[in-house]
């Protein structure tokens, strides 16, 4: 341990060999995270987790800079702390909101700004906080989804986005829905633009009346007539 510590201690300097350990690893931990991200086609990626964690990176070194090589008399957090204000632009342009009233982006968000505080800490030299954020995130986004996944699969309440091809057809979803014995609390009707005509689509809340697969729900819509697509929120 003393040994891993002295080696951590080597590479905390603002030398050229500290500076650049620091923004390797950002590129390296932070395309990681970006890959991940990009195989799932969200609007973040390799290179934007890159330059996020690098950027973060870079300014907590700047900061170290001014203050033990320079001898500003500034804090040397004011630049990092800059950067979590500042990620916030970035990660609502990640977050939009479907024709289909369903609301995405979030979780890139909060990756790009988890991110970028892990650049800070890249940047700061604290190496071992930085490896334990970098398993942290990874095990977020990628364990936990399959896991969060299993818990809302079968729970009570269910949101449903129905496209029909009319209103007409909107009795029987909820017919077959009442026949299932399911709750309906909610339902919103709204035209998008698809299959070249506007398709009404309408937005259902609802509580099943025991815990059972989704799947079951969706698939027992789907096959009644007139039902273009559905799928869940």
């Amino acid at each position: 341990m003393q040994a891993i510590t002295a080696f951590f201690d080597l590479l905390r300097g603002v030398d050229a060999l500290g500076v650049t350990t620091r923004l390797i690893l950002a590129v390296i931990f932070g395309g990681i995270i970006g890959i991940e991200r990009g195989r799932k086609r969200r609007p973040a990626g390799f290179r934007t987790y890159i330059l996020v964690c690098l950027g973060a990176s870079l300014a907590m070194c700047t900061g170290q800079y001014l203050f033990t090589v320079l001898g500003q008399t500034t804090d040397v957090s004011r630049l990092g702390a800059q950067v979590i204000n500042g990620i916030g632009f970035l990660g609502a342009g990640t977050i939009i909101v479907t024709t289909r009233q369903q609301v995405k982006g979030l979780t890139t968000a909060a990756g790009l700004w988890a991110s970028a505080c892990m650049g800070l800490a890249i940047g700061a030299g604290y190496y071992e906080c930085a490896i334990m954020a970098f398993l942290t995130i990874m095990v977020t986004i990628t364990v936990l989804n399959y896991l969060e996944r299993a818990l809302t699969s079968r729970t009570h309440n269910m949101n449903v986005n129905v496209i029909i091809t009319e209103t007409a057809c909107l009795p029987r979803v909820l017919d077959k829905l009442r026949e299932m014995k399911i709750k309906i609390y909610d339902v919103e009707v709204t035209n998008v633009r698809e299959f070249k005509e506007q398709s009404p689509n309408v937005v259902i809340e609802m509580r099943l009346p025991q815990r059972r697969p989704h799947i079951e729900i969706i698939t027992t819509l789907a096959a009644i007539d007139g039902v273009i697509s559905v799928e869940e929120t």
